[in-house]
């Protein structure tokens, strides 16, 4: 069976459970386990950070970094599609007590125009805007690369705000591979960076925060309270070391197995490959409306191949047909125009209550299926399910 659902699947190949098997350990609680110490060191440097802290997980590693540049009622800043937004359940408001200021984009990294105008004004009334957070390489967006001038520029904005910034770089590696752009490069923009090991990487578990002294002391402050505090922990240390020394390299593998599934699965008609996305791990195709993509899916699991939808969503709100003016840096005024209201439905729709209710100019509706939403000033909410999105792994 080939399962390209995620690159969160790989598993340690022989070489690296010996490492693990063999690994010197102590209590990290009391920052006494060598083996996660010396990887601790080890990353810190190849980033040019002061200093680094491993945890469990990715998502413990943003939210620890968002805990220690953060105060409650703050808002932070990140793409509509960010990890951070989308699949970290919440985790700013419980956690860091903050909420989180959505934009849009085509790549993954948002205009720095329409950054720079969701900046909060130093109003009282206003939450203070506090972190801009980027991530890169990009899941949702396919896997792709925000370019190294584009965080420059990003970075003197911020900076010019005084704003702090947080680089989720759960797959940094990948671009670092792809770019030839060196980690200490990338690193230098950014207040704190999460990378994460068992990805790519093939590492079983870990992810590890990357910050100067001062932050990374906090962090573990919060880590404890957070039940990531662990003892003998140089057996995962010891495979995150392996990964980086052994498997980094590799990630180019990836990347070429990537884009030639992706050029192969092109020339079907039925099939739609944007390749200016696929630039690392990652391909995201879209199948045509006759191909049902549920269908789909289980018919390459007969073939022994995993793939995982795109979007699989349910979903509830409303929509709301707005005409959007700005007249100035940040005040903005909405009028409202009448729309025709109607629904369009398409896919295998597993439960639908399409209209709640509907005015002249919103439509309140609730849908649970595997969904991709579209809208436009007429009024039509489009649902279907045409996405599907694979990651090329390395088997070891």
């Amino acid at each position: 069976m080939i399962d390209l659902r995620s690159d969160t699947l790989t598993r340690p190949d022989e070489a690296m459970r010996q490492v693990i098997s063999s690994a010197e350990v102590g209590d990290d609680v009391y920052g006494e386990d060598p083996t996660t110490n010396l990887l601790q060191e080890k990353i810190a440097a190849y980033f040019g950070k002061e200093a680094a802290l491993f945890v469990p997980s990715g998502t413990m590693s943003n939210q620890l970094c968002l805990k220690v540049l953060t105060s409650p009622g703050d808002e932070i800043i990140a793409d509509a599609d960010a990890h951070i937004f989308y699949y970290e359940t919440a985790a700013p408001a419980i956690i860091s007590n903050v909420q989180i200021k959505t934009i849009s984009s085509q790549f993954g990294f948002p205009d720095l125009n329409q950054i720079e105008n969701a900046i909060r004004p130093n109003i009282y009334y206003f939450p203070k805007t506090s972190v801009i957070c980027l991530e890169n390489t990009h899941n949702r967006h396919g896997g792709t690369i925000a370019p190294i001038e584009y965080i420059q520029k990003l970075h003197d904005l911020a900076d010019s705000y005084n704003i702090k910034l947080h680089l989720d770089g759960a797959r940094i590696w990948n671009a670092i591979v792809e770019t030839g752009i060196d980690g200490a490069t990338y690193a230098k923009y950014f207040d704190t960076i999460s990378v994460c090991l068992s990805k790519g990487l093939g590492a079983p578990i870990g992810s590890l925060i990357l910050s100067n002294a001062e932050y990374i002391e906090k962090a573990r402050h919060w880590r404890k309270i957070l039940g990531g505090g662990m003892r003998q922990v140089g057996i995962l240390a010891a495979a995150g070391i392996y990964a980086f020394e052994n498997n980094f390299k590799r990630l180019k593998t990836d990347h070429e197995n990537a884009r030639l599934f992706a050029s192969l699965i092109s020339a079907n008609e039925q099939i739609n490959v944007d390749m200016s996305r696929i630039q690392t791990n990652i391909v995201r195709f879209e199948l045509s409306s006759s191909v049902n993509p549920l269908d789909f899916i289980d018919k390459c699991k007969k073939k022994w191949l995993i793939a995982k939808p795109f979007r699989w969503t349910n979903y509830s709100g409303c929509l709301l047909f707005r005409n959007y003016f700005r007249t100035s840096t940040h005040r903005r005024r909405y009028y409202p125009i009448r729309a025709s209201i109607s629904i369009k439905l398409s896919g295998n729709i597993t439960s639908c209550e399409p209209i709640i209710s509907a005015g002249p100019d919103n439509i309140i509706f609730s849908i649970c299926s595997p969904l991709r939403t579209t809208s436009t000033q007429t009024g039509i909410l489009e649902v279907g399910i045409t996405s599907v999105m694979l990651f090329a792994i390395l088997f070891f």
